[in-house]
């Protein structure tokens, strides 16, 4: 037991709250990259792929976490509504980081990519998107912490996962909970983080060169 709560359950509401929060982050860079890249790629997409996008965000989640249920028919406590939410917040963060990334690889790397004879899909996947990691892992880095602390309210409408730490904790009007759920949640967040993080690394090894040397 810690603060009340036996391991076991802690165990299992992180491993849940890893699942909503986790699947979400890659399920909404998926969505972001074409996004990005199309925003990145024409000027007259941009303004309203990127704003568009990130309207999404100014959407209360308790109430799109209620609303979901009546658009897609699900019941109230599917995992489904709240994987549905934080993918689009995921969305709305990473669309404006994704067309920033593929905004900052240099204009001569591209032409020299066809000038080599590279067509436009292969030099996106092979050239721009490379480059361009390090930018959209840093805004990743912020969907991943932030996806973690939205997931957390989804435990007023009684979904399982570390928030319910948090309500156990109010309706008993004990603080042993409500702490180890926000530490779990921290730990989790910072997990996540520097996981990204080395992802990161590996993705872009020229750069580690380029330190050492």
């Amino acid at each position: 037991m810690i603060g009340g709560v036996a391991w076991e359950t802690l165990g299992e509401l992180t491993l849940r709250h890893l699942y909503l929060a986790g699947v979400p982050l890659l399920l909404g860079l998926l969505v972001s990259l074409p996004l990005g890249w199309l925003a990145a790629r024409s000027r007259w997409l941009q303004t309203p792929v990127v704003a568009g996008t990130s309207l999404l965000y100014t959407i209360p989640s308790l109430a799109l976490f209620i609303m979901l249920p009546l658009i897609l028919g699900t019941r109230i406590l599917d995992d489904a509504n709240v994987l549905v939410a934080m993918t689009l917040y995921t969305v709305a963060l990473l669309t404006r980081t994704v067309a920033d990334g593929f905004g900052s690889v240099p204009g001569h790397v591209r032409q020299a990519a066809t000038a080599m004879g590279y067509g436009e899909l292969r030099r996106v996947v092979s050239v721009d998107l490379p480059l361009a990691v390090p930018v959209i892992t840093a805004g990743l880095r912020v969907a991943a912490v932030s996806n973690v602390s939205i997931v957390s309210i989804a435990a007023l409408i009684g979904v399982s996962q570390l928030g319910m730490l948090f309500t156990d904790g109010f309706n008993r009007n004990a603080m042993g909970p409500i702490v180890v759920g926000v530490l779990a949640c921290v730990v989790l967040a910072v997990t996540l983080d520097a996981a990204i993080a080395g992802l990161s690394k590996v993705l872009t090894p020229w750069l580690r060169s380029g330190a050492g040397a």
